[in-house]
């Protein structure tokens, strides 16, 4: 892995631990994680491999991504304080967060290092994975669709929390000075 690897991997990962300490629910906390993702989409997807099984394997590492993105924004706390909506990844948003995370950072080591790379041309060839951009692309698009309905479902939550919906009385808002 690149050090700019590392440093995007980490810093996706320190993301949530941000969250663990309970803060206001601001523009930062939708801004910073899709920025990164942005960065590392632009950065890495240069195209999407349609050959072989290679839609497959993205579908189901992007679904995964979902999946563990839906389940840790349902799993972060969003209440109300003193007219503002506070939030805080418990130890069940840090884990799903930390585990998709991880996982994509392990394979890489594994593939790079760790004697993994016979192993994953093997599986390739047996189900017609063109190569390593489909690897790539589907891990990327696992962790860009991870993070992206994360924050969509914590954003969503918000808006439902924060009186959103008909006939509420005044509710918290979403805080834009922070």
């Amino acid at each position: 892995m690149t050090t700019t690897e590392w440093i995007t991997d980490i810093a996706l990962v320190l993301v949530v631990f941000r969250q663990l300490r309970e803060a206001r629910l601001d523009h930062k906390t939708f801004l910073i994680p899709l920025g990164i993702v942005a960065f590392v989409a632009y950065s890495y997807l240069d195209s999407v491999p349609t050959g072989g099984n290679d839609l497959v394997l993205i579908a189901a590492l992007a679904g995964a991504g979902a999946v563990l993105g839906v389940a840790g924004g349902v799993c972060t706390r969003i209440r109300a304080l003193d007219g503002h909506l506070m939030i805080k990844a418990g130890a069940v948003s840090a884990t799903l967060w930390v585990l998709g995370m991880g996982a994509r950072m392990g394979f890489q080591v594994w593939v790079e290092h760790g004697g993994g790379a016979d192993d994953v041309a093997r599986f390739s060839i047996a189900h017609h994975i063109t190569g390593d951009q489909a690897w790539v692309t589907a891990f990327v698009l696992m962790a860009v669709t991870e993070v992206v309905t994360r924050v969509g479902t914590i954003y969503v939550r918000s808006r439902v929390r924060s009186g959103a919906a008909a006939g509420a009385p005044a509710a918290p808002v979403l805080d834009r000075t922070a």
